[in-house]
């Protein structure tokens, strides 16, 4: 009897102890990766060049996660500059701290690591990732991002039997160092040299066209199946237009938001955007079959415009691809691009992140607070130097990112005061920022003076594109805006001499950026931070001040601080010091969450041990 009492007994404290075990463990699971980024030389258009890799692979390694999982990446810098990382269209709720531009986070020093750590939070689809700093997106260091639905909320269409991520860009041989200068003194970035497919050259489509040697892209598929490619433009001026020769191009997402499923035989991907496809290999394979991102709307002749080519083979083909590419869409059809991009809708009937379906939050039926008219201008002289503006401002980035100043109460380094519109006054260069209203609804309308296609994301959010048309934005043009299914989305283009209007719920406290996706605008000043403060409960919508953060600017001294005690404390050598002090300040994310699971597990036999024993 007592040997019963005592098994049960046992049996009670052993399923008390796989309760308590499975809670501790409860909670979005983790995943952890260690970037090493570094010079690569490498011949994409077969001149030798040097470029960015991440962890010896250009384009970087994909992050491939799922909603809500808690993301941690330790980035080493073996640059020979200051660099960072954002995560283009990663929405980083409440945790403005991990976006990675200048106004939220100090440079990463070249011998140095930091861990960024963040939560996929309530969203799924198709991203990518790229460095902020310096020009450095026109060497490389970017790569995909793919968030998953979870298990319980199901795809608005059929398991697709693949997952294919393409990397399209323009590219120039020159290195993004001379691209800068050029910038800097007012030198255009003129027609690319080439187009990349996943950082490879153009098939020899043309023999006087491509010089031979180039490697290509091959995509592998099998008949009969239907593969998703995940295509993005992440080029830093030019607009690709993307067609898969005698194959149809189902859109079904778009930076996070399933569509209306529609065909299209090409489209028009401009800079910073995000598309998903779903491909059917529906052909006899009689040969390979092209896929092409060519360049759009660029000033010169058909022949010496940028095309990127890359091979579609089917396991069965009885041949390589040959003959003519496919053909593009009319260059002067200026009106083609446009209404193919209305056509994009929101599929309102389709769960997301949520089970809810996505048109559940009724955008049109909310009341705008305030109206934002930003009008861009091509590069003027200001004080001497070449900048570009938004309402006559040229963003100036201070030594302190703007999140640590407020953070800490700094007085002097930005001004809550960027005007609604263009101000009747010269241009000027100033840190002047939006202070957004918490839960305030924004109406931000675009207007593009420039002579070239202008792509605008904002950080922190989906927007939704409710219109966009040519000539001057009215008081009127409201009453062509789409309030029910408009596609919410991260990145919008505005056409030369044209609008896009987007709307957008400030429910996202911090500091965010918004800002140009053409490298050469945004570098040149096209930018704005929208601050979101909630002033009554503002430690419950933000993420505290990270403890791995790094200092700058007027800042420095917390940084040398840190150092100092670590030397005190340690007595290595200067550089070793800081290396490591990187090392163990700044990769604390991954220090902590990972073992904390192995302290639970060790916990957890001792005590199993000691019940049973």
């Amino acid at each position: 009897m007592l040997s019963v009492q005592r098994t049960s007994r046992r049996c009670f404290y052993f399923h008390c102890l796989i309760g308590l075990f499975t809670v501790a463990l409860a909670g979005d699971p983790y995943i952890f990766y260690d970037w090493t980024v570094s010079y690569m030389t490498t011949s994409p258009l077969g001149v030798k060049q040097q470029v960015i890799g991440i962890e010896g692979q250009f384009p970087g390694p994909i992050l491939n996660v799922t909603t809500n999982w808690n993301v941690v990446v330790n980035v080493k810098n073996n640059l020979k500059e200051p660099f960072l990382l954002t995560w283009n269209g990663i929405q980083q709720r409440k945790n403005s701290w991990q976006d990675g531009v200048s106004g939220t986070n100090c440079p990463i020093p070249a011998g140095w690591n930091w861990t960024y750590q963040f939560q996929v939070k309530d969203q799924i689809g198709s991203f990518f990732y790229f460095p902020s700093l310096n020009f450095q997106r026109a060497a490389g260091g970017y790569g995909g991002i793919i968030i998953n639905n979870r298990d319980v909320i199901p795809l608005p269409f059929g398991t697709p039997d693949g997952d294919i991520t393409l990397l399209i860009s323009d590219w120039y041989i020159k290195s993004h160092d001379k691209l800068r200068k050029h910038v800097e003194d007012g030198v255009g970035l003129g027609v690319p040299d080439g187009v990349l497919f996943n950082g490879l050259g153009p098939y020899r489509y043309d023999e006087s066209l491509v010089p031979n040697g180039i490697s290509y892209e091959i995509i592998n598929v099998e008949p009969g199946k239907t593969y998703r490619f995940r295509v993005h433009n992440v080029g830093i001026s030019t607009s690709l237009n993307f067609r898969i020769q005698n194959h149809n191009l189902l859109l079904v997402e778009t930076e996070g938001s399933y569509t209306v499923q529609q065909n299209y035989a090409n489209m028009d991907i401009h800079v910073g955007q995000s598309f998903s496809f779903l491909v059917t290999m529906d052909q006899n394979a009689t040969s390979d079959y092209y896929i092409v991102a060519s360049s759009r709307f660029v000033n010169s002749s058909p022949s010496a415009r940028a095309t990127g080519v890359a091979i579609l083979h089917y396991s069965n083909s009885q041949g390589p691809a040959s003959g003519p590419l496919p053909d593009p869409p009319n260059d002067f059809d200026s009106y083609f691009s446009m209404n193919q991009a209305r056509s994009i809708r929101w599929n309102v009937s389709a769960g997301a992140a949520r089970p809810n379906p996505q048109g559940s939050f009724k955008y049109g039926d909310i009341t705008v607070t305030e109206v934002f008219v930003i009008l861009n201008r091509p590069a003027e002289l200001i004080n001497g130097k070449w900048r570009t503006t938004l309402n006559g401002i040229s963003y100036l980035a201070p030594a302190t990112p703007l999140k640590l100043a407020q953070q800490f109460n700094i007085l002097g380094v930005y001004k809550l005061d960027f005007p609604n519109r263009l101000m009747n006054r010269p241009p000027k260069g100033d840190t002047s920022i939006i202070n957004g209203t918490y839960k305030g609804f924004f109406e931000i309308i675009f207007q593009n003076n420039d002579s070239s296609v202008q792509n605008y994301h904002m950080d922190g959010y989906a927007f939704f594109v409710v219109g966009m048309d040519y000539g001057v934005w009215t008081e009127n043009s409201r009453s062509t805006y789409n309030k029910w299914d408009g596609v919410a989305r991260s990145t919008t283009q505005v056409f030369p001499g044209a609008w896009t209007a987007i709307l957008v719920y400030l429910d996202n406290a911090g500091i965010w950026n918004l800002r140009a996706e053409n490298l050469d605008s945004w570098y040149l000043g096209q930018e704005v931070y929208v601050s979101v403060v909630n002033p009554e409960i503002e430690d419950d919508t933000e993420i505290p001040l990270p403890g791995n953060t790094i200092y700058c600017g007027l800042l420095s001294s917390l940084q040398k601080l840190r150092m100092s005690e670590f030397l005190s404390s340690n007595g290595e050598y200067i550089y070793e010091a800081q290396d490591q002090a990187q090392r163990f300040k700044f990769s604390g994310a991954q220090s902590v969450a990972k073992p904390s699971r192995t302290v639970l597990v060790a916990l957890f036999i001792a005590m199993l041990g000691a019940f049973l024993g």
